[in-house]
């Protein structure tokens, strides 16, 4: 059976409060009566029970992370960041794949909640009507971490992708081109898709360069979608000298796609990705890309949640970092 706190009390000698005083770090302990106790706890191989804990404190010092997708490369890398930050403030991840089905979602998010969990990051696509009816009834902080409600009302850790997406596109324009494909995700994703399209379509207007609607293929994040962007963008009549593309790993997609149909990237045509993933420097040639600091964002986020959640003071629930562009071999010099 498993040791209990009335095991390590009558080992040690001493009450149940004083080895709930012990466990809980309570300094109100006298220095050889504390010893007598760890030594108990040692010799017993005892652990505190973690829920009951929680239940007597109303704090389970847990954190639930809906992530769209463990595996890719994206979400790993801002999901490190989170646990990272957990760590430091001794709080654990109880961590969720939701595939970015909103059915899921809903489940996940009511699942943690189940399991008292003191506060939630969510990472997913769009924040819809019944997402925001959910994290309203939670009772527990909510951080979005690289998503965004429409209304800016849950608190939330971005760049500004539109910006990113305009300062790209404004780049390509500036070296001459005039026929800049995009390759965007679901246009109802507030980040991948319209945030970035918005960002396209500003860049076209204040240049005085003509949209093209056949020049915007949405693709769905996967490498394959990418290829499958090309193959669209070499049927046009008149294809794109450049194309920006909302993700890394659809950019990859398109490179190669480029190249199954013998064309050179970059003098035949100049690709951007988005988010400088580690697939950045794996492709050849290398991806030019918006740099989005991937881990900063999933840091950030969880240090906005602890503030939440302790009840400190916050200056901004919507937190922007900054975003720069690193230039590679997918674009000429």
């Amino acid at each position: 059976m498993n040791t209990t706190i009335y095991d390590v009390a009558r080992e040690a000698g001493v009450s149940m409060a004083t080895v709930s005083r012990v466990v809980n770090g309570n300094p109100n302990v006298k220095p050889a009566t504390r010893k007598k106790v760890l030594e108990a706890i040692e010799r017993l191989g005892y652990r505190p029970n973690a829920v009951a804990r929680g239940l007597a404190s109303k704090r389970t010092t847990t954190v639930g992370v809906v992530i769209p997708d463990i595996s890719s490369i994206f979400f790993a890398e801002l999901a490190r960041g989170i646990e990272d930050i957990a760590t430091m403030y001794k709080y654990n991840i109880i961590l969720c794949n939701s595939d970015q089905n909103k059915e899921k979602e809903i489940h996940l998010i009511n699942t943690l909640l189940e399991k008292q969990v003191d506060g939630i990051v969510f990472m997913g696509g769009e924040i819809t009507n019944e997402h925001a009816e959910e994290f309203k009834r939670a009772h527990v902080p909510v951080v979005l971490a690289a998503t965004l409600d429409a209304e800016k009302e849950i608190p939330s850790v971005n760049i500004d992708y539109k910006q990113a997406a305009f300062d790209a596109v404004t780049y390509l324009i500036e070296k001459g081109h005039t026929s800049i494909g995009m390759v965007s995700g679901s246009l109802e994703d507030p980040v991948n898709g319209y945030q970035k399209y918005a960002g396209y379509r500003e860049a076209l207007e204040e240049r005085g360069v003509a949209f093209d609607e056949s020049m915007v293929v949405i693709g769905d994040y996967t490498y394959d979608s990418g290829i499958d962007a090309m193959n669209v963008f070499t049927k046009l009549e008149k294809r794109p000298t450049a194309i920006f593309v909302a993700t890394d790993e659809m950019a990859l997609g398109v490179i190669h796609g480029a190249q199954d149909h013998g064309l050179n990237i970059p003098d035949d045509i100049e690709v951007i990705g988005f988010d400088n993933t580690r697939l950045a420097t794996m492709v050849r040639p290398t991806l030019s890309t918006v740099v989005q600091p991937i881990y900063d964002i999933g840091a950030v986020s969880m240090r906005l949640l602890t503030k939440y959640m302790n009840k400190e003071e916050v200056s901004e629930h919507i937190v922007e970092l900054p975003h720069r562009i690193e230039f590679r071999q997918s674009t000429r010099p």
